[in-house]
């Protein structure tokens, strides 16, 4: 039985299925009323920029149920309503939220619909907006509690940023590896952690566009830090190259798809670093760093792969990384 969903009434100036709000944008497509589908099931879609991919879509609308899809973004407009619902198929509506200031997080109608996503997904963007705006507001305890009701969760670029236990929230703007690695304590490099609750990310921390932006120092640098400040008993990172998605299950079985021949890569540093100190670079051996694709088994919650598809051992010093790197 379908249940009437919070009616909304489009603006004259906007598209069929587009509301414009004081602190929010609203555009539906497909099918207003909730789906309630039979069963979902819980997964994370981490995707990193760059490119969508649409065996890892496929997948996150099967975990969703085939329901009604909700995409969160701070910037930017519906893009992705096409692309899901006619693209990729197989739901029930997308339903696309632009958040303009912080006040939409306090907005009924907004945690109305986000209360009834069966999957939702966070754009890229400025993952300092989704951090200034939501954490500690109803918005973030309704995706914690999205999570906690076995439903699917993703995020690509800065929606990817926000998704691990730690997090680096580009509250200066973002940071090159270089700046990272000469100064692991430079104003850019800001740190934070406990925005999404999801198990099996806890002490992970992410990033995107990993290779094509040439991040694995800066993910280096994120990881020294929070070894030394947190202690934490499990910290890992997981770099995700553009055009390539990692798709976890409950269980911690992952899978990599790709459209661009990308990785996931496994960073983790297996000691503590010689200098870790403001205003001189970071000097760090042994960093293991392991690259993961669609023929590779990975376990996140046992952190095995099977038949990787890069190996490295990677060590910081001068500003600068040394490896060596060895192709199965």
């Amino acid at each position: 039985m379908l249940r009437p969903r919070l009616m909304l009434v489009a603006a004259l100036s906007l598209p069929p299925g587009a509301l414009a709000a004081p602190n929010h944008d609203y555009w539906l497509t497909g099918q207003s009323a909730d789906a309630q589908p039979a069963s979902t099931r819980a997964g994370l879609f981490l995707s990193g920029g760059g490119g969508d991919v649409a065996a890892a879509w496929k997948w996150f609308v099967a975990c969703a149920g085939g329901g009604d899809i909700v995409v969160l973004r701070a910037s930017g407009a519906d893009g992705y309503n096409d692309y899901i619902y006619s693209k990729i198929g197989g739901v029930d509506s997308v339903e696309t939220l632009l958040f303009k200031d912080a006040t939409a997080a306090h907005d009924p109608r907004v945690l109305e619909i986000i209360a009834r996503a069966d999957g939702i997904f966070m754009a890229g963007g400025d993952q300092a907006r989704y951090l200034n705006w939501w954490k500690g507001t109803p918005v973030g305890a309704a995706l914690n509690a999205h999570l906690r009701a076995g439903k699917p969760l993703g995020g690509t670029s800065a929606g990817l940023a926000v998704l691990g236990q730690y997090y680096f929230p580009a509250l200066h703007d973002s940071v090159t590896s270089a700046t990272a690695l000469r100064d692991p304590f430079h104003r850019a490099v800001t740190l934070g952690r406990d925005f999404i609750a999801a198990p099996a990310l806890a002490g992970v921390i992410t990033d995107s566009h990993f290779m094509a932006r040439q991040r694995l120092g800066r993910l280096i640098v994120f990881l020294a830090r929070l070894q030394a400040e947190e202690k934490p008993a499990r910290l890992i990172g997981l770099g995700v190259d553009e055009g390539t998605a990692l798709c976890i299950e409950p269980g911690g079985a992952a899978t990599v798809f790709t459209e661009k021949d990308g990785l996931v890569w496994l960073v983790q540093t297996t000691q503590l670093p010689r200098t870790l100190a403001p205003g001189q670079p970071l000097s760090l051996d042994g960093v293991r760093v392991v690259g993961i694709g669609p023929h590779s088994t990975f376990n996140l919650a046992q952190l095995t792969v099977d038949r990787p598809a890069a190996l490295r051992t990677v060590a910081a010093a001068d500003g600068k990384l040394s490896e060596d790197s060895d192709k199965p």
